[in-house]
Formats: C-alpha cells, sequence, structure tokens
C-alpha cells in the first residue's frame, strides 16, 4: 500500500481539471468553508473545470449546482449530473423514468427492512431528496458503531444492492454506476473527452473509504487531511495528503494546482 505523501512544494503534474469529493472535503458541519469557496471561485477564473462527484441526493445537491461556481454535481454516487445553465438547472439521469422507478420500489424496501432489523440504524436527514438510492447515518446525526455498519453493509448487499461508506453515511444502489463511472460520464458529456484516456491531466481530492475506486483508477490523488481518520480501512489509498483538513485542505490543492498552472503560462 503507497504511502500518502505531503503535497510537493512545486506541485509537478500538469492539470486539466479537478474532481472532487463534497462532504468533509469541501465542507464542513454541512457547509462550505469560506476557504474551499474561495477556491473554487479562482479555479473557475484560472479556466480550470470543477466537477464535484457526491453520495449525496439530487435534492440536497440542487442549490450547490445552482449557486457553486462549479460545472456540475454528480450525485448518488454517479446517477445523476446537476448543471447550472444560464441560471437555470438542469438534471440528467443514467437510466429511463420507469427503470428508477422500479429500482426505487426496491429500494424503499431495502430500507424498511434495515431500520426494522439492525438496531440504531436510521435513514439519512436528506433521504426524502434521494431518487436512485438509499443512505444510513453513521456519523452526521446518528452514530452507528462499525459492527453495525457492517451489518447494514452485509444487508443492502444481500438484497442485491451495492453499498460503500462515506464519511457519514452508508449508501446502497441498483446498478453498475459509481464515483468512478460518473466522473467518466461527466467528463465526456460537458467536455467530449474521455477522462480514461486524459485520467494524468485530471486530479481526484476525496477524505474517505467510498473515494477508494477513484484513489484507485485515478494516478493524481489527493486526501484531505482528515482521511486519516480512515486510514487503517483504505485499500487504496490517494497520492497526497494535505496539512489541514476538510474545505481547508481542499484549499491547499487548488493553490498548487493554481500556481503550476500560473508557471506554465509564463512559459509561453
Amino acid at each position: 500500500m503507497r504511502p500518502m505523501l505531503p503535497l510537493p512544494d512545486t506541485w509537478p503534474h500538469t492539470t486539466t481539471g479537478v474532481l472532487t469529493d463534497i462532504d468533509d472535503t469541501l465542507t464542513r458541519d454541512g457547509h462550505i468553508e469560506p476557504s474551499a469557496l474561495a477556491a473554487l471561485v479562482q479555479l473557475r477564473a484560472a479556466g480550470l473545470p470543477v466537477v464535484a462527484i457526491t453520495g449525496r441526493p439530487v435534492g440536497w445537491s440542487e442549490p450547490f449546482a445552482l449557486d457553486w461556481p462549479v460545472d456540475a454535481i454528480v450525485a448518488e454516487n454517479g446517477s445523476v449530473q446537476l448543471r447550472q445553465v444560464n441560471g437555470t438547472l438542469h438534471k440528467t439521469y443514467r437510466l429511463p423514468a420507469a427503470e428508477r422507478a422500479e429500482q426505487h420500489a426496491h429500494l424503499q424496501r431495502v430500507l424498511h427492512l434495515i431500520e426494522h432489523n439492525i438496531p440504531g440504524a436510521l435513514r439519512a436527514r436528506d433521504s426524502q431528496g434521494r431518487e436512485t438510492d438509499i443512505a444510513i447515518d453513521h456519523s452526521e446525526f446518528t452514530f452507528l458503531p462499525d459492527d453495525r455498519i457492517g451489518q447494514v453493509l452485509a444487508l443492502m448487499r444481500a438484497e442485491g444492492l451495492n453499498a460503500t461508506v462515506s464519511s457519514i453515511h452508508i449508501n446502497g444502489w441498483l446498478g453498475d454506476h459509481h464515483k468512478w463511472s460518473g466522473a467518466q460520464w461527466a467528463v465526456q458529456s460537458l467536455y467530449g473527452c474521455d477522462l480514461a484516456a486524459q485520467v494524468d491531466q485530471w486530479i481526484y481530492v476525496g477524505d474517505s473509504t467510498n473515494d477508494q475506486l477513484m484513489f484507485e483508477r485515478m494516478p493524481v490523488t489527493v486526501g484531505v487531511a482528515n482521511i486519516r481518520r480512515f486510514e487503517h480501512q483504505l485499500v487504496h489509498r490517494p497520492t497526497y495528503i494535505t496539512q489541514q483538513e476538510r474545505g481547508r485542505g481542499f484549499a491547499e490543492v487548488a493553490q498548487a494546482v493554481l500556481q503550476a498552472a500560473q508557471r506554465q503560462r509564463g512559459r509561453h
């Protein structure tokens, strides 16, 4: 397992764009940190695209897709893409409405099973805004110990769901989408680029175990410092780790990328 290196003094990578998690990567206690918001503004001003990829629901993501300077938010672990165009929110789904409705019914049945069979397991408070997945709170408003988290994961998987653990929730969904496929979808649809072919030109920033697929697939990744909380659970680690936590850590990454871009422009 590779060690997580501190951010280098001089960013050595050519960076086309930034992909980032949201909870506890841009935010603290559910609110974007001022330093992270300022970093997003600076990245946009420099012409560096940013796409946020989250396990949070569509309903929760909508206001941020309208207000934050990001090109898009991919919500519910890759199933829905939200973007603002001339002040209007546009939503694109991976699946047609009929198939989503069928899956939604199955997911709600599994959610009921979890809440009635695993003591202390409660649906996340943002569940009303979820359209294509379910979420159990383990750290946001309700504490769920590791053994119960394991029970939730086992039940979800026994019912045919994909399941992953973020810094705050246990997410379950049907289908083969995930953060990596959501990132590929967004980069292709927004910029006409094949992320897999240009993967060394993009950076991903995350904070927990549900970011591991991105850490595995992308050669240039960063964990904000609070990822240390999950260090013993990580099979795939980020390349680098910031000094500061959450949004302040994201701002560190943005400054490294922006300074490298400025130096690159100065050479031309």
